[in-house]
């Protein structure tokens, strides 16, 4: 952050969320550039990010999708439940059409690849800050294809399934009987066509679903 360069009483502040060190203080720097945006906080897990927003309560939230504790489309979706007023822009390598609905449902404005240039994120801050939706234009084409099947819980039971967690530790975490977890398994794998909860969780993960 560069205070004698930026008036961040003036500029678009920015609260960014991403796990990896080394590409959280990029995408900051890179933004700190541009003289009227400022980055007032950074964050490296959803709950940390969803702390930040809260506290700074930013014009622009930038923000991954997989992180530790909450996801990005979690916080997004939690944002949102808030009315924070706060506008997101979903920054990832998942190019899956899956993902953008989610996002979208979440109340995200934004949704971009990390492939993009400096200046192409630097002025889709600037869109969504306005009040307009900036949508990498391949996954948008694709977007209304294939709907995701999965309701909000299957899809929260099959993730934790898919990374390995055991009915009973599951049902523990989500408080939860074990016979509801087997039973939103089950439907999973029926409306997937899967054959158990493995294969169940790899096509949703492949389909940007999970």
């Amino acid at each position: 952050m560069n205070p004698a360069r930026t008036d961040h009483r003036k500029a678009i502040r920015v609260v960014i969320a991403e796990d990896q060190g080394m590409v959280l203080g990029a995408l900051a720097a890179l933004l700190e550039i541009e003289g009227d945006i400022a980055v007032v906080a950074q964050a490296r897990t959803g709950k940390e990010a969803l702390e930040a927003v809260l506290g700074h309560k930013p014009d622009v939230f930038l923000t991954d999708i997989e992180m530790p504790e909450m996801t990005g489309l979690d916080v997004a979706a939690e944002l949102k439940r808030r009315r924070a007023g706060t506008r997101v822009i979903i920054l990832t390598t998942f190019a899956r059409a899956g993902y953008l609905r989610r996002a979208l449902d979440a109340g995200a404005s934004g949704y971009l690849l990390k492939d993009m240039r400096a200046e192409e994120l630097a002025d889709a801050v600037r869109r969504v800050h306005q009040g307009l939706r900036v949508i990498d234009p391949e996954l948008a084409t694709e977007a209304w294809g294939e709907p995701d099947p999965l309701t909000d819980r299957e899809r929260q039971v099959l993730r934790l399934a898919g990374d390995g967690m055991a009915s009973g530790d599951i049902a523990d975490q989500l408080s939860l009987s074990e016979g509801t977890v087997r039973n939103y398994l089950s439907e999973a794998i029926s409306k997937l066509g899967a054959g158990n909860r493995v294969e169940a969780a790899r096509i949703a993960r492949t389909k940007g679903w999970l």
